[in-house]
C-alpha cells in the first residue's frame, strides 16, 4: 500500500497517447443507427467485465494523472446541453466523476467512459463500489472521505449543507479499513471482477488519496505519471484550481446547482445506473484502432446512438501528438444523430469566443458531432484553434 499525500491530475490532459499510424481508408460519415433499440436495460456482471476486457486498448500512458477535474465551468452548458441532446441514448465520456454530472443531466441508457489509463478505470470502480453500497448522498460522502455521518442530513440537505457538515468531522482511519475491505469485496467477491492484485494495490492508492486530502482532494501536478497508472513520486497540488467539495458545490450559468450530489434523486438515479452496470469504464486511446470503434460498433448493433460525448480537451493533446486525424476517423464510425453534442473545455487564448470566454483560463463548450465530423472531413478543422472556434 502506498501512502502518498497527493492525487493526481489529468482532465486537461488525458492523453499522453502513442503515435497511431492513419488509417488509409476514409470512413463513412457519422452516421445513424438503422435498427430498433435494443440496449439492455441491466448488463450481467459476466457482460459488463466481457464489454471492458474485449473493448480496452492496452494500458497507456501520459506524463501527469487526475483524480479531480479541474475544470471550474463543467456545469455551465448543462441547460444547453439539456436542449440539445434527448435521453435515451448512449453518453460517452473520458476522466473521473464530472462524467456522472452530465449522465444525470442526460440521462442515457448506457455510458462508456474511455480514457487512456487503466488509472481510470480503477477510480471508477471504486466509484461504482463507493455508490452502490451507499443509501443516499451523505452515506456516499461519508464512504468516499472515510468520515463519520453527521447527524441531521437528509433528503432535503442542499450539497451545501451536506459538505458544511462533513467538513466539521474529521477522517477516521478504523472508517477507511473498513470501507476498503467492503470496497475490495464488492468488485470482487459480489461481481466477480478479475482484478489482478496491482490492480487491487492502485485501487487502494486511489482511495487512500480521497481518506488523506479528503473533500479538499484538488489537481494535482506531478513529476510524472506511471505507465497507465498513478504517479507515485509525489505532487504539487494546484490551489487555484477547485476542490472536490468546491467542484460539486458548482452551478450552471444560470446558478442552478446540477451535480450529481446537489439533490437526492440525481444520486438515485446515478445509484440505480451503476447498479444496473449501465456504465462502462474502458481504457483506450481516443486515436488508437480499437476502444471507439469497438463500441460504434456495440451501439449499432443494438440500434443505439451517441447523444452527448465528453473530450475534455483531450484534442489539444491529440493535436499535439500529430494523431488527431486518427480521433475524428474514429468519431466518424459512431453512430449519432443531428442532435449528438460534443461537450469540450476550451480556452480563449487558442481560439474561443462564447459567452464564457476568458482569454486565459478553460470554459467549456459544446459542439455538434455530426456537423464537427463533416466539416473536418471537408478540411475546414486544421487546428485546435479551429475545434475552439467552432464551440459555442
Amino acid at each position: 500500500m502506498i501512502l502518498t499525500r497527493r492525487g493526481w491530475l489529468l482532465i486537461f490532459a488525458l492523453a499522453g497517447l502513442s503515435g497511431i499510424g492513419a488509417s488509409p481508408q476514409r470512413p463513412p460519415a457519422a452516421q445513424t443507427a438503422a435498427r430498433p433499440d435494443t440496449l439492455p436495460a441491466r448488463l450481467t456482471d459476466r457482460q459488463f467485465w466481457n464489454l471492458i476486457t474485449t473493448i480496452s486498448e492496452p494500458n497507456g500512458y501520459f506524463r501527469s494523472e487526475n483524480l479531480v477535474s479541474n475544470e471550474h465551468t463543467f456545469e455551465y452548458v448543462i441547460p444547453a446541453l439539456v436542449r440539445a441532446v434527448r435521453p435515451g441514448g448512449v453518453y460517452l465520456g473520458v476522466a473521473p466523476d464530472q462524467n456522472f454530472t452530465y449522465i444525470v443531466a442526460t440521462a442515457p441508457k448506457m455510458a462508456f467512459i474511455i480514457d487512456i489509463r487503466r488509472g481510470n478505470l480503477l477510480q471508477h470502480l471504486m466509484y461504482k463500489a463507493v455508490i452502490e453500497l451507499s443509501t443516499d448522498r451523505a452515506d456516499f460522502i461519508s464512504r468516499l472521505f472515510s468520515k463519520k455521518r453527521p447527524a441531521g442530513l437528509g433528503a432535503a440537505s442542499s450539497v451545501w449543507d451536506l459538505f458544511n457538515a462533513f467538513d466539521k468531522v474529521e477522517t477516521s482511519p478504523d472508517l477507511y479499513q473498513t470501507n476498503l475491505a467492503a470496497i475490495e469485496d464488492r468488485l470482487v467477491k459480489t461481481h466477480g471482477f478479475k482484478l489482478s492484485a496491482e490492480d487491487l494495490e492502485q485501487l487502494e492508492w486511489i482511495y487512500w488519496q480521497f481518506f488523506w486530502e479528503g473533500p479538499g482532494l484538488r489537481y494535482t501536478v506531478s513529476g510524472g505519471g506511471g505507465p497507465g497508472g498513478f504517479g507515485r513520486f509525489g505532487g504539487r497540488a494546484m490551489s487555484n484550481f477547485p476542490s472536490f467539495e468546491e467542484l460539486m458545490m458548482q452551478t450552471d450559468f444560470n446558478g442552478r446547482s446540477r451535480s450529481y450530489l446537489a439533490s437526492e434523486e440525481g444520486f438515485a438515479f446515478l445509484k440505480g445506473f451503476e447498479e444496473r452496470n449501465l456504465l462502462v469504464p474502458i481504457v483506450g486511446n481516443f486515436a488508437g484502432p480499437k476502444a471507439l470503434r469497438a463500441i460504434g460498433r456495440y451501439l449499432r448493433d443494438h440500434g443505439a446512438t451517441v447523444s452527448a460525448f465528453y473530450v475534455s480537451n483531450v484534442e489539444q493533446y491529440l493535436f499535439q501528438d500529430a494523431i488527431f486525424a486518427d480521433f475524428y476517423r474514429n468519431v466518424a464510425t459512431l453512430p449519432v444523430t443531428e442532435r449528438s453534442t460534443f461537450i469540450r473545455s476550451v480556452t480563449g487564448r487558442l481560439g474561443y469566443a462564447g459567452p464564457m470566454q476568458w482569454s486565459d483560463t478553460r470554459a467549456t463548450a459544446l459542439d455538434p458531432i455530426q456537423a464537427s465530423v463533416r466539416d473536418f472531413q471537408a478540411g475546414k478543422i486544421r487546428s485546435y484553434y479551429d475545434l475552439n472556434a467552432r464551440s459555442k
